[in-house]
């Protein structure tokens, strides 16, 4: 905990004015501070909880271009959700890849299957034939390519392309605070905001660190209101009025074993007539979701929740025996922050889309973000730094290209290097990818420190923890580098291993004290209980 603890400690000092604060380290907050921080804005970063700790973390995973948004005729979206996932795929290739989508058309449903198969052609034309062709598909043809699917009542189906993370949401988010701070970005999870004031020409955010209860002032020129579902809240507390403000809806999903073999992305029309995925994780799979419209973003994963996932999951597939509650292994819930004009609470909630918008008080130097989607957020980080540039912050380095993957040439070493060791020899049994891809994606150029590290002591690629893929190499490097504050920030977001082993074979798994020690020294026992109860009372 050195780095969080270094970094508050820089917060704390009264004599320093940031360029620009920016409050909430989701996917918009995060790209935000990159991507002013690499253009050579000085940048503080806080959350009141994770990084990534709530919509960040519980999304389909998915990064794509909105093929359902052509129902509602939102041409422009599509395309230019068309044009940002292209980007985003050739910006981190190892990370952002294209998937087969393998969408069943039911009987009676509002459309014909060769009306929607021509969509998904046209969807292809607006995404630039940037990925493979659609095919048309019979329900022989369906089933041909998928025995899980029940095509009983199929009256046929379509397969076209988008993309995905490969790996979790909330690592991909991460990864953007950790550039960040590269470039000079002092960020600190579990600090909270108590508001923020105008003042002298400056912002003064009233900031408490809620592991200690220690409060301070941080000071800056800039405001960015990065709060996800929060945004309102914190602009009720900034005295700040926007044209916007958010309506929630609340999406689930569950995960359990894999239920095929096939790389590809199962999409369907659930009972209440929106999209339902089955989509691959690694060695599981994740079904869903759910879109329920709810008040607060204060939200849980109820029984009528799963009813409904485990009903439509059994009804759409042709498996040997039904999907049960205790076949779940993780949930995933969180709300979908949909930005409303007008603010008056009164929308057609269903149709609206995720696109994201920014309201901008010139005169208070204050700006807010509402909505967004991954696919999108690199957009998201260059309009926030063409508007800071606007209220007056300097941007000596405004053109610098501050996202995407290490160049070819440090891929190329690291490939080089890890076969000359042949690295993928220590691949774990079971996993989902070989460990030199793995290693790559995950942590880019600073994986050549962990060729380093296993090249001195072979010890280092050992597994630590039983049935997670993590070495001992990697739990050293992120309690270095990625700001581990409690157990679950590992766990859950920094890594996905909550999502594809149940808690009692976490906490019974042999390994996973040695990692708190690794984490948090001699506040080992502390964290590993805190854990525990945390664990408990999700299961109460």
């Amino acid at each position: 905990m050195e780095l969080r603890n270094s970094n508050i400690e820089r917060l704390k000092e009264s004599d320093r004015v940031f360029d620009v604060m920016v409050i909430g380290g989701g996917v918009n907050g995060a790209v935000s501070a990159a991507s002013l921080s690499a253009k050579g804005a000085s940048v503080a970063l806080i959350d009141k909880g994770d990084f990534a700790g709530l919509t960040s973390s519980n999304s389909s995973n998915l990064a794509w271009g909105g093929i359902k948004y052509l129902e509602s005729h939102e041409y422009f979206l599509v395309n230019n959700l068309c044009k940002s996932r292209n980007h985003l795929m050739r910006a981190y290739p190892s990370t952002v890849k294209e998937v087969r989508f393998l969408a069943t058309i039911e009987k009676g449903f509002r459309f014909p299957n060769w009306f929607l198969y021509l969509g998904a052609v046209f969807y292809w034309i607006i995404g630039r034939f940037f990925t493979q062709m659609p095919d048309y598909m019979t329900p022989s043809t369906i089933k041909s390519r998928e025995q899980v699917i029940d095509t009983s009542n199929a009256q046929g189906g379509f397969e076209y392309s988008d993309a995905y993370l490969y790996d979790n949401d909330a690592r991909f988010v991460f990864n953007f605070v950790r550039n960040a701070m590269n470039y000079g970005c002092v960020a600190a999870n579990y600090v909270e905001s108590l508001g923020a004031e105008r003042k002298d020409g400056l912002w003064e955010v009233r900031a408490r660190d809620t592991l200690t209860g220690d409060e301070f002032v941080i000071r800056s020129k800039v405001l960015v209101n990065a709060c996800g579902p929060y945004v309102d809240t914190h602009n009720s507390l900034s005295e700040q009025k926007t044209e916007h403000r958010h309506l929630f809806s609340k999406g689930i999903h569950l995960i359990v074993d894999r239920l095929t073999n096939d790389e590809r992305i199962l999409a369907f029309f659930a009972s209440d007539g929106r999209l339902f995925f089955v989509i691959p994780m690694g060695n599981k799979t994740c079904v869903g979701t759910t879109d329920t419209q709810v008040e607060s973003p204060e939200v849980h994963v109820t029984e009528e929740d799963r009813d409904f996932v485990l009903e439509n999951i059994n009804e759409l597939l042709d498996l040997d025996k039904p999907i049960t509650k205790q076949d779940v292994i993780a949930e995933r819930c969180g709300v979908r922050p949909l930005a409303q004009k007008g603010g008056d609470g009164i929308a057609d909630w269903v149709k609206l889309s995720r696109k994201h918008a920014v309201d901008s008080n010139q005169q208070d130097k204050h700006l807010s973000i509402f909505g967004g989607k991954t696919t999108d957020c690199i957009n998201v980080g260059d309009e926030i730094a063409n508007l800071v540039e606007s209220m007056g912050v300097e941007l000596p380095f405004k053109d610098f290209i501050w996202y995407g993957e290490d160049d070819d040439t440090v891929r190329d070493e690291f490939y080089h290097q890890a076969k000359l060791m042949n690295l993928d020899d220590y691949t774990v049994e079971g996993s989902s990818e070989p460990l030199t891809q793995r290693l790559w994606r995950r942590y880019g150029g600073n994986a050549l420190e962990l060729l380093e590290d296993i090249r001195q002591n072979p010890r280092q690629a050992e597994r630590l923890m039983k049935n997670a893929e993590y070495l001992r190499c990697e739990i050293e490097h992120t309690a270095r580098f990625e700001m581990v504050t409690k157990l679950d920030d590992f766990l859950r977001r920094r890594s996905k291993i909550t999502q594809v082993v149940r808690h009692k074979d976490i906490i019974d798994a042999p390994g996973l004290k040695e990692a708190c020690k690794i984490f948090f020294g001699d506040q080992w026992q502390a964290k590993l209980d805190e854990y525990k109860a945390s664990v408990n009372a999700e299961s109460i």
